[in-house]
């Protein structure tokens, strides 16, 4: 080590509980550390707010939401939902009255754009989420 961090590890050893707590939160506001221990007992600094945007974070798992059938439609539709979903016709005409409903839930990008794309073909309205 070299003297100037020998020097400070010393004056370290002789301070009482009561400075060093103020020296923690010195420290802490100084350079905008959180010097509580996390679970694995490392120090880690806290991250500046809205350090994670959505860009950082890739999201993998989307929802298929119908949104809207027209009236004319809802046949094709009714088979499409039955296709995507593997439920009975008593079920997709259920799911595709009652919108705005999700009708794939975390699939993964490709598979809810073959939703969509689906079942836009089929007249409905669809987003994904």
């Amino acid at each position: 080590m070299s003297t100037k961090t020998d020097d400070i590890i010393e004056q370290l050893k002789n301070m009482t509980l009561l400075e060093a707590a103020e020296l923690v939160s010195k420290i802490e506001e100084t350079f905008g550390v959180d010097a509580s221990a996390p679970s694995g007992g490392v120090m880690m600094a806290a991250m500046p707010a809205g350090a994670l945007t959505e860009e950082a974070v890739e999201k993998t798992e989307f929802d298929v939401v119908l949104e809207e059938v027209p009236q004319a439609k809802r046949i094709a539709v009714i088979k499409v939902v039955r296709n995507l979903t593997s439920v009975g016709l008593k079920e997709a005409k259920e799911l595709i009255e009652a919108t705005p409903k999700t009708i794939k839930a975390a699939v993964s990008k490709e598979e809810a754009d073959e939703a969509k794309k689906l079942l836009e073909e089929s007249g409905a309205t669809v987003t994904i989420k």
